[in-house]
């Protein structure tokens, strides 16, 4: 099975799951506090809200935390990536709207997405901030590609020079890190208003949670005939953050934020580019699909001009997408120095794109997709 396709199926899944327990009246909780029997988990940001609400340490939910902790040092943002139902219902919400207008979990547009074609050049002169001395004729990658490959793509010795002496750590690249994040200033304020109202606040408008509470209410009243003002608000409400907060994932989600800062200590399955494969280090030609098809923003093949590695969701999406099969997620991914990474692709891009290297680069991204689009 498609990888996408399971990770789009496998949030319907819990939530049949939790629903037939509902049914049943013998569920396992929901997401926000699952458990079976005695034993029994909080999420970690309810967890860390309860303690705060009620001042005082209490041992399940610290039990809950750390263990989310571990979960999120091992596995990082996967949670948002392969069972947080809140992109399942963005995609409800993307069935009424059109094409052109429709956005990813981060909020960013689809269609912009998939017709976006950056050029290697541009990167590196973003990420090395000097300026253009050199003639650059970069190709679509698209079909159409093959008849303009003759065009070359070459740096100056100034280009070279910048980006020879570029780490990872010049200010041009750490200040696209130091803008501000809306989500820390929500998970502030959730852990805020619980420690002065005394209890969890944010669970009241948390859209997990407002997912099986409207499947839950749903249930009571085609079941029980259970007619209350839950059954018009709590959905209500749910749609509101949904389709007017369209980044909600990506902006405000304080969930995510929690999990991200964690996350920084995450050293496991993290999207490894082999240069041997990729197509701007084999054939020095423009390519970036793995930066495009990113729901998050993280740039694998040049880190410095994409998201921190801590947002990654696990998703697959760029292994998926790679025209190359460049990239792969090992558990441990081997460490590879960054000025080794910058030396391939200034040595690769200082010589002439040939028009076999160009058509060969253009037939294996159309190839690439062309396969995506019959999945």
């Amino acid at each position: 099975m498609n990888i996408q396709k399971l990770r789009a199926l496998i949030p319907v899944l819990v939530i049949v799951v939790i629903a037939v327990g509902f049914g049943l009246n013998s569920g396992v909780g929901t997401l926000s506090a699952v458990g079976w029997g005695d034993i029994s988990l909080l999420c970690p940001l309810g967890a860390l809200s309860t303690m705060l609400a009620s001042k005082m340490l209490v041992p399940r939910a610290l039990v809950s935390l750390v263990l989310a902790i571990i979960a999120i040092l091992i596995l990082g943002r996967a949670f948002c990536a392969w069972i947080c139902p809140v992109p399942f219902v963005g995609n409800l919400r993307d069935a009424f709207t059109p094409k052109s207008k429709r956005t990813d979990a981060a909020g960013t547009s689809k269609a912009a997405a998939s017709s976006a074609k950056p050029s290697i050049v541009e990167a590196n002169d973003a990420a090395a901030d000097s300026s253009v001395t050199a003639t650059v004729a970069t190709t679509a990658v698209t079909t159409s590609a093959a008849r303009d490959a003759s065009a070359a793509i070459t740096l100056s010795a100034e280009e070279l020079a910048s980006l020879k002496s570029c780490s990872g750590g010049c200010s041009s690249c750490s200040s696209k890190r130091e803008t501000i994040d809306t989500r820390h200033f929500v998970l502030g304020g959730a852990l805020l208003s619980a420690a002065i109202f005394g209890f969890p606040v944010f669970c009241l408008i948390c859209p997990i949670g407002l997912t099986f509470a409207t499947v839950l209410l749903v249930m009571l009243l085609f079941g029980g005939g259970d007619v209350t003002w839950s059954v018009v608000l709590v959905p209500l409400l749910l749609l509101a953050e949904v389709v007017f907060f369209r980044k909600w994932c990506s902006k405000i989600c304080p969930l995510s934020a929690f999990m991200s800062l964690v996350a920084k200590g995450n050293k496991t399955f993290k999207p490894t580019v082999d240069p041997s494969k990729c197509l701007e280090s084999t054939k020095g030609v423009s390519c970036g699909k793995c930066s495009q098809v990113c729901h998050v923003g993280i740039n694998p093949r040049h880190p410095d001009l994409g998201a921190a590695a801590s947002e990654c969701s696990k998703c697959r999406a760029c292994v998926d997408n790679c025209p190359g099969h460049a990239i792969s997620m090992p558990f441990l991914p081997k460490k590879q120095a960054p000025q080794a990474q910058f030396n391939q692709v200034i040595q690769l891009n200082a010589k002439p794109v040939t028009d076999v290297a160009a058509a060969e680069a253009a037939a294996d991204v159309a190839a690439c997709e062309a396969a995506q689009e019959t999945k």
